[in-house]
């Protein structure tokens, strides 16, 4: 699905005005241009399925026998997203992936590519994890997936409760990391920040 630009650019333009400023005055007759611009960057991920990522940043490598059982963890990418609830900011949004490779491991950069067109959607930080851990699940062959998420959401921190020091924290599993609490434990310790 492509991205309608000019609709935005006149979307914009009427809730400018439903909060009761002027559009054409200087500071703000740039505004939805801008906007329609900064959407097309940060929703880039709206326009690719999970399989289409997983196509995207297919960059994977050889292992050996003796590396099969090993955890990959990449830890602390740094991304932000936008909360479909509110379309608020999502932010210092922290991502760290496990998975155990079988037969290949996913080129590093790959990874943290998947976290962050992940975030390029109206989100969840639950779906973040969930549509992460289905594409690293894809391209590295492996069913077992862990996926530990902290961030803030300015829904939360912004308006309503406006609730500063409030952070959220997620962990999505698949296969191993589901079944075995000590994999578990593990991705949890050694999560973000840690």
């Amino acid at each position: 699905m492509s991205m309608d630009l000019e609709k935005i650019k006149e979307h914009v333009r009427g809730i400018i005005e439903a909060i009761g400023d002027d559009p054409d005055r200087p500071g703000l007759v740039d505004t939805p241009d801008r906007v329609a611009r900064m959407y097309q960057e940060v929703f880039e991920g709206v326009q690719y399925s999970n399989d289409e990522i997983a196509e995207m940043f297919n960059k994977t490598f050889p292992i050996t026998e003796g590396s099969k059982k090993d955890i990959v963890l990449v830890r602390d990418i740094s991304a932000f997203s936008y909360c479909e609830h509110h379309m608020a900011l999502m932010y210092d949004l922290k991502i760290s992936i496990a998975y155990v490779p079988t037969d290949k491991v996913i080129g590093l950069s790959k990874i943290a590519r998947v976290a962050v067109m992940v975030c390029k959607r109206l989100q969840l930080q639950e779906r973040i994890g969930s549509d992460i851990a289905e594409i690293i699940g894809k391209i590295a062959g492996t069913e077992d997936v862990a996926v530990l998420i902290t961030g803030k959401h300015s829904c939360m921190t912004a308006r309503g409760i406006k609730n500063m020091p409030a952070e959220t924290v997620t962990l999505t599993v698949r296969g191993a990391f589901e079944t075995s609490k000590d994999l578990k434990d593990q991705i949890l310790a050694l999560g973000p920040g840690r």
